[in-house]
């Protein structure tokens, strides 16, 4: 417990999922929460069932002025921030690419990539200035794989923050502020619903259903949890990780490592028996 004791810490994509879970769990030990989402209804419930030390800012994370508003509210309340968790995200266009339609394009590198550079700029010249802080951005096994996503437009943004953050975390380096990120493999989360078209409140209904086929991807046989994320996104947002920087932290069970190793012996087998050669 209070591994964030006193550290002034945003979270943005609050209102379900990774972000709800990273607030909660980022609360628990210890900081001032300050969350921003665009659902005002699930943001002032959290807001008020974790009491003090909670606020949550409506904001969409694709508009600068929002973002600045976040960074400003820490530094006006607190006067400091310590810890920024670029979580809002959402789905992007599927299928080949001949059929991707350009605006659902821009609209995805918006949600994905524009709001992680938008909170990576204001919250830089605070912690620069303060000389400390930890930025903290989420990226997808599907930025460091193809084929880990329904959508190509979605492994290119995630691979773009994967990147971006390196650069970024090169410069910042020197001023004592950690720049990272949090790579999740296959979570049990509504992202999948939205992807394939569902509304947000059938979607977030999805997270229990889709555990059995996320259990199959990789050599730990369960689906990703919210948790497992946040709690990689607390271990970077606290002094544990104060020598880890332009890091990408993979939490994928396994699921990048290479081929299973049941396939392997299949493979292996089926090609004793194509030889003629007898499993010993």
């Amino acid at each position: 417990m209070n591994r964030l004791q006193g550290k002034i810490a945003i979270v943005t994509g609050t209102t379900s999922g990774i972000g709800k879970r990273t607030a909660e769990m980022f609360h628990a030990e210890g900081a001032v929460v300050i969350m921003g989402a665009r659902r005002e209804k699930e943001g002032r419930a959290l807001e008020a069932a974790l009491g003090a030390r909670a606020h949550f800012l409506p904001a969409d994370v694709t508009k600068e002025a929002d973002v600045k508003a976040l960074v400003d509210f820490a530094v006006s309340k607190y006067g400091r921030l310590d810890v920024i968790f670029n979580n809002a995200g959402g789905p992007a266009p599927i299928g080949g690419i001949a059929g991707i339609p350009i605006e659902g394009v821009e609209r995805a590198m918006a949600v994905l990539f524009n709001s992680v550079l938008l909170g990576m700029k204001h919250a830089a010249p605070v912690m620069t200035k303060q000389r400390s802080g930890s930025i903290i951005s989420n990226g997808s096994v599907a930025g460091l794989r193809a084929g880990l996503s329904s959508s190509m437009v979605y492994s290119a943004a995630k691979a773009a923050v994967i990147h971006f953050t390196r650069c970024v975390a090169m410069e910042l380096g020197p001023h004592n502020v950690r720049v990272n990120t949090v790579s999740p493999g296959g979570v049990a989360t509504g992202i999948f619903g939205k992807a394939l078209g569902l509304d947000v409140e059938a979607a977030e209904k999805t997270a229990d259903m889709v555990k059995q086929g996320l259990a199959q991807m990789q050599p730990i046989p369960r689906a990703g949890l919210v948790d497992d994320i946040a709690s990689a996104a607390l271990f970077l947002a606290s002094d544990e990780s104060s020598f880890i920087n332009g890091h990408d932290l993979v939490v994928d069970g396994g699921v990048t490592g290479g081929r299973p190793w049941a396939q392997l012996t299949a493979a292996l087998d089926g090609m004793r028996g194509a030889f003629g050669i007898k499993k010993s």
